[in-house]
């Protein structure tokens, strides 16, 4: 994989009857250290100055996110696992907990993808259940489908 990629993050939350599906494609910086993939890439929130800095470590059991800026989690997702952060937004703090039941890991030489399938729980009440397709391309290599 080349340091330039393509990263295309796509997620969905399941709430009592109602869906909500995200997708973003941006740029972002590759990197291969100690045996984990790393990303890094910025994200732009609307109605939010200033913008979030992402940093992803990933192995085939585990996903790390670490998010600094206007706001800021250390997130973990390992399955079988019930992980805590503290997310901080410019309107406050919440207490976020992740229970991962499935991590998927494809990869290839200028190809990675991940897929993680979470409970998700806002201050102690179970919110919805979600999936996170995280997929990332060499530049070089990307074919965008919209």
């Amino acid at each position: 994989m080349t340091r330039d990629v393509l990263i295309r993050l796509s997620g969905l939350q399941a709430m009592e009857d109602d869906e909500g599906v995200v997708e973003v494609i941006t740029a972002g910086d590759y990197f291969w250290k100690n045996n984990k993939h790393y990303l890094i890439y910025d994200e732009v929130m609307e109605g939010m100055d200033g913008t979030i800095r992402n940093t992803m470590k990933l192995t085939p059991g585990k996903l790390e996110i670490k998010k600094s800026g206007p706001v800021s989690a250390n997130m973990v997702f390992e399955v079988d696992k019930k992980t805590q952060t503290h997310y901080a937004t410019p309107m406050g703090e919440m207490l976020v907990e992740m229970t991962t039941s499935r991590i998927g890991f494809e990869e290839e030489d200028d190809h990675l993808k991940v897929e993680v399938e979470y409970s998700l729980d806002i201050n102690y009440d179970h919110v919805s259940d979600c999936r996170i397709v995280l997929d990332v391309t060499s530049k070089g290599c990307a074919k965008l489908e919209l």
